[in-house]
């Protein structure tokens, strides 16, 4: 009988307990709406595993977001290419820098489009690692768009290409959440 009046006991202090903690939840909820956080981005964060899905970079160099129904993530060859050259450095590349870059970029660009290289092409690539012009930010803001099409706001920007200016540009998502399921080119073989 005093067993059963302890586990009685013991049931009614964790009812309690988190009736304490749900109402803990709902005002940090409340909160963070004051503070302009959408019920979406609440949602997900409820669920940490969804929150940050693994980014994994297929044979065929698909871009795809391990969400539970694997989101492809679609770019444009150059801009995809951009976004490759960024994921394979996670140190960052200062955009000043940036035409040390060329061969690799040109590299993954063929990866893309095995098909050749044409001198649009060509000159799009010198455009993009030309530091005086505006077109490697331009590529940036496409793939800061694509990402948070397919997360929030929040999220997104960790899967983005960033950085303070003068500073080195990266994508400042943990490694350990990237799966390469391809082969890197080896840009010196250009």
């Amino acid at each position: 009988m005093e067993k059963q009046v302890q586990r009685m006991f013991s049931k009614e202090l964790e009812q309690f307990y988190c009736s304490i903690l749900l109402d803990e939840v709902k005002e940090k909820v409340r909160k963070l709406k004051a503070y302009g956080v959408d019920e979406a981005e609440i949602m997900a964060a409820m669920n940490e595993k969804e929150l940050f899905p693994q980014l994994v970079v297929t044979e065929d160099y698909k871009v795809v977001l391990a969400d539970g129904v694997n989101t492809e993530v679609k770019m444009e060859p150059l801009v995809k290419a951009v976004y490759l050259l960024f994921l394979s450095h996670p140190e960052g590349i200062v955009l000043k820098c940036l035409s040390d870059y060329r061969k690799e970029l040109t590299a993954l660009y063929l990866l893309l489009r095995p098909a050749g290289l044409t001198d649009r092409v060509v000159q799009s690539i010198e455009d993009v690692t030309n530091p005086m012009l505006n077109s490697i930010n331009e590529k940036c803001a496409r793939i800061r768009k694509v990402f948070s099409g397919l997360l929030p706001k929040s999220v997104a920007r960790y899967y983005s290409i960033s950085g303070k200016r003068g500073e080195a540009k990266k994508i400042d998502l943990v490694r350990a959440n990237v799966v390469w399921k391809c082969k890197l080119p080896n840009p010196q073989g250009l």
